[in-house]
């Protein structure tokens, strides 16, 4: 964690969001960070590899290894050019890093592109990909990847899901191709202590160094981490007092009027979008949530914690049949009492399974929906689900971010 003197040092010697604007890119350019680099003490990484050192390359020898938990160390001939992948966080890392044409293979119907349209010269089609699903062993022989960027153990913790054991993992490691990934880094579910031994949980931008290494393109990685962490020094400067900060639930409405908790305190990497704003969480305290299966709030219960702001997970786009849903809380008796609704403060929030161009855009996205008086007021989606943010409203430096994913570092 961040400790206070660095924080107030972030608070006094960072810019305001209209000195940001003013001074463009040469302020991501100058280093706003005072104190840690991981902004929020979350993400705080050093970003010396965990790979073996022949991740240089040299002309007498091109191979090199990188290692992650809990899979191990995989050895690579060369970048892999034919990915599959389960995740769109994997999808999004391979966008950031310049590496987006190597995903052959991918969960195409929640991929959200809003983002990449915002960057100038970045675009990835996710209708030319193939549907990638868990357990479809037939579709990994058809695409024949270089590399699954998968957490193998998926299956094992979730065996009563899929017709897919170790078995069959070995035997696609050994006739087609090597797994790659983190899964449970992102809630750290309890079940993975049941299962796997010494499994080890990544910082989001831990998790995207590792795939960098994998893409040879930790430069990148580092870049834009740096535009993340001048975005949240930016964003922690100009927080108002705490006790001027409104209530926030973040939540997933799998069935009407019955809400499934999100501590936005926990340690897993999916809601570090919102851990650097300093919310005050209506379920900080709360032993139910989402990730222990704990338990739900019904409208009754959610009217009596009536937080100030109510944010649905997974909401991005606006297309999500439980955020279009939640929106019909207004025309409920008991929901149209909730002040989030009687106040127009409903949202659909960012992704959890969310990658470094994701999470920068997120971080942006909760700051406004959270502090529109801080930082402008999100806007209404467009009917085909992007969004435009005026420029002199905008935290953080679009072409900045593009040219990193074209190479200019």
């Amino acid at each position: 964690m961040r400790d206070n003197d660095a924080s107030e040092t972030s608070r006094r010697e960072a810019p305001t969001r209209r000195d940001y604007v003013k001074y463009g890119g040469s302020v991501v350019g100058g280093g706003l960070l005072a104190g840690c680099t991981g902004g929020s003490g979350d993400e705080s990484t050093s970003e010396s590899a965990t790979a073996s050192e022949s991740t240089e390359s040299t002309e007498e020898n091109t191979s090199y290894e990188v290692c992650i938990s809990p899979v191990g160390c995989v050895e690579f001939d060369s970048v892999p050019d034919r990915v599959l992948t389960y995740s769109i966080n994997y999808v999004d890392m391979a966008v950031a890093f310049g590496y987006g044409e190597a995903i052959n293979a991918m969960p195409t119907e929640r991929l959200y592109t809003g983002y990449y349209d915002q960057l100038p010269d970045v675009e990835f089609d996710p209708s030319t990909r193939m549907t990638s699903s868990y357990d479809n062993k037939e579709l990994i022989y058809d695409v024949d990847p270089d590399l699954i960027l998968l957490d193998p153990t998926w299956f094992s913790i979730y065996n009563e899901y899929y017709d897919f054991d170790e078995d069959d993992v070995e035997e696609i490691e050994e006739n087609v191709a090597s797994y790659f990934g983190n899964r449970f880094s992102r809630s750290h579910n309890n079940r993975v202590d049941q299962s796997v031994e010494n499994y080890e949980f990544y910082t989001a931008w831990e998790l995207y160094n590792k795939v960098a290494q994998v893409f040879r393109e930790t430069e990148k990685q580092q870049a834009l981490k740096r535009v993340r962490d001048d975005l949240v020094s930016l964003v922690e400067a100009n927080l108002p007092p705490e006790d001027e900060r409104p209530t926030v639930a973040l939540v997933a409405m799998n069935d009407w009027g019955v809400f499934s908790p999100y501590k936005i305190d926990n340690e897993g990497y999916g809601v570090s979008h919102y851990r650097p704003l300093g919310v005050r969480d209506v379920f900080a305290e709360s032993d139910r949530t989402y990730e222990s299966d704990a338990g739900t709030y019904d409208l009754e219960a959610m009217l009596e914690i009536d937080p100030d702001v109510l944010i649905h997970n997974f909401g991005t786009g606006g297309f999500d049949e439980r955020y279009q849903s939640m929106l019909e809380l207004k025309d409920d008796p008991v929901g149209s009492e909730l002040s989030a609704v009687q106040n127009d403060r409903l949202y659909g929030g960012g992704d959890s399974m969310q990658g470094p161009i994701y999470n920068i855009f997120q971080i942006e996205m909760a700051a406004k929906q959270i502090y529109p008086e801080q930082f402008g007021a999100f806007p209404t989606y467009n009917d085909d689900g992007t969004y435009d943010i005026p420029e002199d409203e905008q935290l953080f430096d679009r072409q900045r971010v593009a040219d990193i994913i074209n190479g200019d570092i």
